[in-house]
């Protein structure tokens, strides 16, 4: 018989404790193979929130932060930019289309984002995808708002229902614009990006909010703006917070960004957004660093149980290396069955691991992608996680070596006889 055959009989006649072993090491392989893959997929979805997009232009800031509050819509502008310098860059023959957006104003802690139609027809993420609605259509009229996906799932708003949009970016703000209100006229698909956790609006609607404001305080009564009134009046953007490029050749890319760091009129700062959102990944990156340093350890843990479990079934066994010594094997033999067993174990346990990964992927990918935006692609392994798998089963090995040795110096002192 087989050496293989021997460690498959043995570990049969030890069936209860094999199998508790190859569990936990399933486990723990699922579990470091599933941070890698959503370490990767969050990655994707975090590098792919804005693609197809040249550049991203707003007032003299640092390039994360004009990221944050531009994509992310995380923090502020340190100014605006007014509509007549907008005019004038976008009017660069290099320039294929640009969208402006407009913030300052939120709904429940949810940012408004005034801009124009451009949004639904230029603006991608992902592999160049553009935003769609899942209900309803853009806006059209001076009050008309679309929600992403987010912000109707967890407000339990549907098209047709009324939202009054607040000042500032506060969840709880104190000065509300409940005097305009809105009427939701659309529902964004999921995303997975922060556009699904905001407001559109027009600029024209964005005006229409501050059109009787002063230096950001609220109106006196007296002078106050109705929603009728101003429908009525002129609605220009006068500024936008900032705006995204595409041009009709990357090529020009350089060009542009430098002419817009250099424009005379007013501080500007254009930035790329592949580059610095692979920065800001930089800085985001190390969390999910950590988390597969400790799904590494859980493997290591489950491995040095298996290395008990051999060790301490050593003295127990002693009988079974008798008899294998009175039937001819040798000590070698004995030392090449125990690093069999590792072997076993590991590759067993890896198999059922990568079992268990993807039928919970099946189980959970559609609540993630509902719950968090998250899209976690089944695929088949990847390179990266077929070394994993490797790398576990050359450690197995390299444990093995330990109960390996103890039990061929064990067959070599006991010989034909059992000593306790």
């Amino acid at each position: 018989m087989s050496i293989l055959g021997l460690a498959l009989k043995s570990l049969k006649n030890r069936k209860t404790t094999a199998l508790l072993t190859i569990f936990s090491i399933a486990v723990s392989v699922a579990l470091l193979l599933g941070v890698e893959r959503i370490r990767v997929e969050a990655k994707n979805s975090f590098t792919n929130t804005v693609s197809g997009t040249d550049l991203i232009v707003g007032a003299r800031s640092s390039s994360m932060n004009l990221l944050l509050y531009s994509v992310f819509h995380i923090g502020n502008a340190t100014n605006n930019i007014t509509w007549e310098t907008y005019q004038d860059l976008t009017s660069d023959p290099a320039v294929a289309w640009s969208v402006p957006i407009a913030l300052g104003d939120s709904h429940h802690g949810y940012r408004v984002v005034g801009t124009t139609h451009g949004m639904f027809n230029h603006f991608k993420y992902g592999d160049d995808e553009s935003i769609q609605l899942s209900d309803g259509q853009p806006f059209n009229a001076l009050y008309d708002a679309v929600l992403g996906s987010e912000v109707a799932a967890s407000l339990g708003y549907k098209a047709g229902e009324k939202i009054a949009l607040s000042h500032g970016v506060e969840r709880k703000s104190l000065q509300s614009h409940d005097d305009k209100p809105f009427t939701v006229t659309g529902i964004l698909k999921p995303t997975g990006t922060p556009m699904d956790r905001v407001i559109m609006i027009s600029l024209q609607g964005i005006e229409a909010l501050h059109i009787d404001w002063a230096n950001g305080a609220p109106p006196i009564a007296a002078f106050s703006v109705s929603a009728e009134q101003a429908e009525a009046m002129d609605l220009n953007p006068t500024s936008v917070t900032a705006y995204f490029v595409g041009l009709k050749s990357r090529i020009s890319a350089f060009r542009y960004q430098r002419k817009v760091n250099e424009y005379r009129q007013e501080a500007m700062t254009a930035i790329l957004p592949g580059v610095a959102l692979q920065e800001l990944w930089q800085l985001v990156g190390t969390a999910e660093k950590a988390l597969l340093v400790v799904s590494v350890m859980v493997v290591l843990a489950g491995l040095m149980g298996m290395l008990t479990t051999i060790l301490t079934s050593l003295n127990e066994r002693r009988r079974e290396m008798a008899i294998l010594r009175s039937v001819g094997a040798r000590p070698v033999h004995i030392f090449t069955l125990m690093i069999t067993e590792s072997v076993v174990y590991a590759i067993a346990g890896t198999l059922l691991g990568f079992l268990i990964l993807y039928g919970l992927l099946f189980a959970v990918q559609p609540v993630v992608q509902q719950m968090l935006g998250l899209h976690l692609a089944i695929s088949a392994p990847g390179t990266f996680e077929g070394s994993l798998a490797g790398m576990i089963v050359v450690c197995a090995v390299i444990l093995g070596v330990i109960p390996a040795w103890r039990a061929y110096k064990n067959s070599l002192a006991d010989g034909l006889t059992i000593r306790v």
